[in-house]
């Protein structure tokens, strides 16, 4: 996640609004900011290392990066993370993009992957901003994060089912044209295209699965906002005739993206292991309904059963380190961050220096993004107060 985040509290203050329509409205506190010299590539490939670290990077058959924050028309995000990290030259990589669903979409396709060759191993990196614009209504709704996925015949953390449920349907609730930074929203129609891709999804799965509601322990959703995943659970339990659904079943999978805000590509997965960090019973052996869905529009219903020993594979004590060493920043600050941008002339431009993960966007020359690690990179004073280069 990035290393700055606003507080929605400071944020509803400035834009003269009650508070409570964000953290009680959307369910929202926090949202995560990134500096200048943060991207998805730089956030991709910080989660892909830590997620690579006891895995033989000899066996990752194919890196596939999943966002919606695409940095480049042709050329993948993928190639940048595969350089950064050192991967074998016959690791095939790629980018998958479709809304906030391309993460799944990039799932099913490793899971068919690793079957076929079951001793290689797939690394999927999902990342992304979500951005808006300045006092839009969907500017508490922003956030950035990213998640990197290592799918192998021997899961440490979750085996997943077999049968998927699955919704299509062209419709214009959410989209970013290439001319555009922000992305084009209708929020009230995009809710409700969500529950209806929510019902028909999950009805495939279950006639496939002959599973029910109750077959499942536990359930993550897509979370947009915070908000929108009790609503989707409602949703889900009325579809089953479960008059009085168990909340306190679905908090612990909502906690991180409360405080992080929303990372697209990333959220559902992020969820996932909000639920598994932050339940304190053991769910080995649990079954988790997950739901995943992308604007446009196309959603899958899905679910894994956890793995026994899966606390073996979590990072509990680096994710709340990097919560603890977060910085707020003023509304001002905020702003200025979100109004930088890269030159669009191809000059040479040099980013300044923010991020302290391992990786940082060092600038741009020839039109060509630069990235390093920051062990070798120069260090510089951290200086908030950047001037828009774009």
């Amino acid at each position: 996640m990035p290393r700055y985040f606003v507080d929605l509290a400071d944020l509803a203050e400035a834009r003269g609004v009650d508070a409570r329509k964000f953290s009680v409205g959307i369910g929202q506190e926090k949202m995560g900011v990134p500096p200048p010299d943060e991207d998805v590539v730089t956030m991709g490939a910080s989660a892909a290392r830590e997620a690579l670290e006891q895995v033989d990077q000899d066996k990752i058959d194919t890196l596939m990066f999943a966002t919606e924050s695409g940095i480049d028309q042709s050329k993948a995000a993928a190639i940048y993370v595969h350089h950064l990290l050192g991967l074998p030259r016959n690791c095939k990589s790629f980018e998958i993009k479709q809304a906030c669903c391309g993460s799944t979409a990039a799932l099913q396709m490793a899971l068919a992957l690793v079957a076929q060759k079951p001793d290689r191993k797939v690394l999927i990196v999902a990342s992304d901003v979500a951005r808006y614009g300045l006092n839009s209504s969907g500017e508490p709704t922003q956030g950035a994060g990213a998640v990197a996925l290592v799918i192998s015949a021997q899961p440490r953390v979750m085996t997943l089912d077999p049968e998927w449920g699955a919704y299509t349907e062209d419709v214009m609730d959410f989209w970013r044209p290439n001319y555009m930074d922000e992305a084009v929203v209708d929020g009230k129609f995009s809710i409700k295209v969500y529950l209806k891709a929510l019902t028909e999804s999950w009805a495939q799965y279950a006639r496939e699965s002959g599973r029910t509601f109750a077959d499942h322990d536990r359930f993550c959703y897509h979370l947009p906002f915070t908000r929108m995943g009790e609503k989707a659970h409602q949703q889900l339990a009325k579809l089953a005739g479960v008059t009085e659904p168990d909340m306190s079943l679905l908090a612990p999978g909502l906690h991180y993206n409360r405080i992080i805000g929303n990372s697209y590509t990333a959220s559902l997965y992020i969820g996932l292991i909000s639920m598994l960090e932050n339940t304190a019973a053991d769910l080995s052996g649990q079954r988790v309904g997950l739901f995943s869905y992308g604007s446009g529009c196309m959603a899958a219903y899905f679910s894994g059963v956890v793995s026994a020993g899966y606390r073996h594979a979590l990072r509990m004590d680096r994710m709340q380190t990097q919560f603890e060493t977060r910085q707020a920043l003023t509304v001002a600050e905020y702003e200025t961050f979100y109004q930088h941008a890269l030159p669009r002339d191809g000059q040479r431009y040099k980013t300044p220096h923010h991020t302290t993960g391992p990786f940082r966007l060092s600038g741009m020359e020839s039109h060509k993004r630069l990235y390093e690690s920051t062990v070798t990179a120069a260090a510089e004073p951290t200086n908030i107060q950047v001037a828009a280069a774009g």
